[in-house]
């Protein structure tokens, strides 16, 4: 196998290409759907739940990223670290660990195309991020959330 860090569940669809740098581990669920071309970075771990879409996404992974079981991923960015120190004086030395925090997309989220997801950030169950939107903190369920920074426009009622 080409990729030895990457598990596929059943009837894994990839009607694109796949690329894994820097050691990260890849598990995808099955069902599950890869369009053109899908990035994943990092020495970290990423799990992708059944029947989700994956079409040009780019996830970079130091720590863990959690895709839930029918997501949605346009083209957007999953980024868990922020690859540098904030210190100035700290900024060119090795990353500190305050610089990552692990990913959650809880299920069907859908992400739209440009969205940048950041380090630290749960998105709840059913949520819809819009194209272009910076999460940099959690969403609850149930939401469309769009804008840098994001804010909720609507609610999904029960």
């Amino acid at each position: 196998m080409r990729y030895p860090r990457l598990r596929l569940g059943r009837d894994v669809q990839i009607r694109g290409r796949i690329r894994l740098r820097r050691g990260v581990r890849v598990s995808i669920g099955d069902r599950t759907r890869i369009n053109k071309l899908v990035r994943f970075a990092g020495p970290g771990e990423v799990r992708v739940g059944a029947d989700c879409l994956l079409n040009a996404t780019w996830i970079g992974c130091w720590t863990t990223v959690v895709v839930g079981d029918r997501c949605l991923l346009s083209d957007c960015q999953l980024v868990d670290n922020t690859f540098h120190n904030l210190d100035p004086d700290r900024r060119h030395d090795p990353p500190l660990p305050a610089t990552r925090a692990p990913i959650e997309l809880a299920a069907n989220v859908w992400v739209g195309a440009g969205a940048l997801v950041m380090k630290g950030v749960r998105i709840g169950r059913d949520s819809v991020v819009g194209a272009g939107t910076v999460v940099r903190a959690d969403v609850p369920p149930r939401v469309v959330v769009i804008g840098n920074p994001q804010q909720i426009v609507k609610r999904f009622d029960d």
